[in-house]
């Protein structure tokens, strides 16, 4: 099967693997599709962003440093999709600029400003 539902139903046809995984002291079984190594690492995340709650407020209860420990992986899930379009518009320039030093048969789309003179470049 090819397309965009390929993907999708390659992962149907994927038996689901049963990962014992521990995160804040409890040990859990998470069933799913991606590879075991994948699942132990993003459970090692969130065991991380739990314990940095629990380093900073020990008295908290136990689903409340959760809730803080999913608002903080949010937050960085969030800062870095921001992230991911700030370089996506800076790349965007960039190619703007490089396109308008080129020749106008090179350009395709891109670049409908002037190009400089010989003169007008500097080394």
């Amino acid at each position: 099967m090819t397309g965009p539902n390929a993907h999708h139903a390659h992962h149907a046809q994927q038996a689901k693997s049963a990962v014992r995984v521990t995160i804040g002291g409890e040990e859990y079984t998470v069933r799913s599709e991606l590879p075991p190594e994948y699942t132990r690492e993003v459970a090692a995340y969130v065991d991380a962003a739990l314990k940095r709650v629990r380093d900073m407020l020990p008295s908290v209860e136990s689903h409340k440093a959760a809730i803080l420990a999913a608002l903080a992986i949010t937050d960085e899930l969030f800062q870095a999709r921001r992230g991911d379009r700030d370089i996506a518009g800076r790349l965007n320039t960039l190619t703007d600029e490089v396109a308008r030093l080129l020749p106008p048969a090179k350009r395709g789309t891109r670049g409908s400003g002037q190009v400089p003179g010989p003169a007008a470049v500097s080394d």
